[in-house]
């Protein structure tokens, strides 16, 4: 498993919080009957199958700007440190896995569930909770990889752009010791 580093960790408590507050929203609505959640699925659902697109977008997009990433580390002048990678690796597998689950929702948000007639209404409420709930935690894993994204760009920035040689990512070859340790 990936130690994550505090940049990191604060970027998940950032998703976190954003999956929180939009689940929240959601549970204030309190109990439904089967029926009004029918009706609040149908009207609900191209907003979602909106998100997971835009999920997908932009997932496949930060997967891409990561290679780009990875070209500007290697030729910085620059030794980047493995916590670099750790943090470019741990972006890179958080917004795969919601590359992924944005893609299955986005298929199964496509069933059209609400022209069932076997269904019975009472799973209904279910499926609205279900779906609602998913749609937060979409939402907050994108706030947290772009957070990720943000924290390793802004150390890009530092390193290769204004040439910090005292950056805790820049690799000295008198740290030989920490290096390793790290």
């Amino acid at each position: 498993m990936i130690k994550l580093s505090k940049y990191n960790q604060r970027s998940l408590y950032g998703g976190l919080i954003a999956a929180i507050i939009t689940g929240t929203g959601v549970f204030l609505l309190g109990n439904i009957s089967g029926y009004e959640a029918k009706k609040l699925i149908t009207s609900s659902l191209p907003g979602i199958n909106m998100l997971c697109n835009t999920i997908v977008l932009a997932s496949a997009t930060i997967l891409a700007l990561l290679l780009t990433l990875l070209g500007i580390s290697s030729g910085s002048k620059s030794k980047l440190k493995k916590g670099h990678y750790t943090q470019v690796m741990a972006i890179a597998k958080l917004d795969t896995i919601l590359f992924v689950i944005a893609i299955i929702l986005f298929q199964i948000f496509n069933i059209p569930i609400t022209e069932s007639e076997e269904l019975p209404t009472t799973w209904y409420s279910n499926i609205y909770w279900a779906t609602l709930f998913l749609s937060s935690l979409l939402s907050g894993g994108m706030v947290s990889v772009i957070l990720m994204l943000y924290n390793t760009v802004i150390n890009m920035i530092k390193i290769v752009g204004l040439e910090e040689k005292d950056h805790p990512l820049v690799f000295h070859d008198d740290n030989n010791d920490s290096e390793k340790e790290q």
